[in-house]
């Protein structure tokens, strides 16, 4: 039976249809409305429209399904619709009245709201944590590798010398800046949209407050129609934060694919970080990578997805957002996994000393010599031309400037 059934028969395709994915994608949701009901519970209860006894009694149910849902034992079907006709479903199966009385001064507006939000404060903080832990394998590679010399690249050619200090250093840096807007977004996502209703409030006297404090979070969302609107607000400014991620793996990704192949040399990737070719018995196929590097093009086309929906919506509810649940979970997944299995693979890269070495051509030094000039008195331009003869360098091969 659905939330708002009034006795009515819906059209069995139409039921399909407007349920969509939700009976499957809500498994990953039912902790996290658990988790908001509870406060719900609560702030009826503190309001009177809740027996201690009745609040015990959904308590101990709600942590039951929260329990379930973790281990994968609940199916939600399709005439339920989504989580939260579940979890209704199920507390007046188990506790009759007391079940009934869960939705008051609730919409599923608001309530799935709530549940996104606490999703959505979870995961990114889980992505934090994954940040600090590929950046400590960084570091480590460089207590590792630090002082080992490595050639610059510009335009995909030899350029200057570096090291893999400076390289690896490149992405310490970058995961640093990223980390600030992480806090950033989850500064934004720490507002209770609980009690907001369907985006016009709730005419009972709910303490949003003792709730908001309840699920942890800082403040309420105070206007209702904005809770509603920052649904789609909120999960922009999500894919921004994992874009940026998501950007520097792509391009880790590209250099190790590049440094390792054959003809340079210079990274080995351990075997058990490489799959073969089915036909050539021969192949070591950096798969790993080259699915890191498309985690980019994943999250994007995710936030593209979104921003699209929620466009040219007027303020309120709309059931279009609904299409919008995939696109978040899976961009949340590629980069949790993307960023464990980078951290993964670096701990265990190892660098070619010999072909390093071998690899610090006299060209790379080029620029330093113009420079040695310089120090002795000689202008830029004649030192770079003196230089640039000797290599007898084309205008093709010159660096533009």
């Amino acid at each position: 039976m659905t939330l708002w059934d009034k006795g009515g028969q819906l059209e069995t395709a139409v039921a399909r249809f407007t349920a969509g994915e939700d009976p499957k994608l809500d498994i990953v949701l039912l902790p996290f409305d658990c988790q908001g009901s509870r406060a719900h519970a609560r702030g009826l209860y503190r309001i009177g429209l809740l027996t201690a006894e009745e609040l015990a009694g959904i308590e101990t149910e709600l942590k039951a399904i929260s329990a379930e849902a973790e281990t994968g034992k609940i199916v939600i079907s399709q005439e339920q619709e989504d989580c939260h006709t579940y979890i209704e479903d199920r507390l007046t199966r188990v506790l009759g009245e007391a079940g009934k009385k869960i939705h008051a001064g609730r919409s599923r507006n608001d309530q799935v709201l709530t549940a996104l939000r606490l999703y959505q404060r979870d995961r990114l903080g889980r992505v934090r944590e994954e940040v600090i832990e590929f950046q400590k394998s960084l570091a480590m590679l460089v207590a590792r590798w630090g002082d080992l010399p490595l050639p610059g690249f510009t335009h995909t050619r030899q350029a200057m010398p570096s090291s893999v200090r400076r390289w690896a250093g490149a992405y310490i840096d970058a995961l640093s800046d990223d980390i600030p807007f992480i806090d950033a977004v989850s500064r934004m996502l720490d507002q209770s949209p609980l009690g907001t209703g369907a985006g016009y409030g709730i005419p009972l006297p709910l303490d949003r407050e003792f709730t908001s404090a309840e699920m942890g979070f800082g403040r309420v969302q105070e206007n209702p129609i904005y809770a509603q609107l920052s649904r789609g607000k909120f999960d922009l400014a999500i894919f921004s934060a994992l874009v940026q991620l998501c950007f520097s793996l792509n391009r880790l990704a590209s250099d190790i694919i590049l440094f390792s192949l054959s003809d340079f040399g210079l990274i080995n990737i351990p075997d058990r970080f490489c799959t073969g070719s089915s036909l050539m018995p021969q192949k070591k196929n950096p798969d790993l990578l080259e699915l890191m590097r498309a985690s980019l093009h994943v999250v994007t086309s995710a936030q593209s997805r979104t921003q699209s929906i929620n466009a040219n919506l007027i303020s309120g509810y709309h059931r279009d957002v609904q299409w919008t649940k995939r696109p978040l979970f899976e961009a949340f997944d590629v980069t949790i996994d993307s960023l464990s299995i980078a951290a993964l693979l670096i701990d265990a890269l190892e660098f070619s000393e010999e072909r390093c070495r071998k690899a610090m051509t006299p060209d790379l030094f080029a620029t330093e010599r113009v420079c040695e000039l310089v120090r002795q008195g000689v202008s830029f331009r004649e030192a770079y031309r003196r230089i640039a003869a000797e290599f007898s360098l084309t205008s093709g091969d010159k660096e533009s400037t």
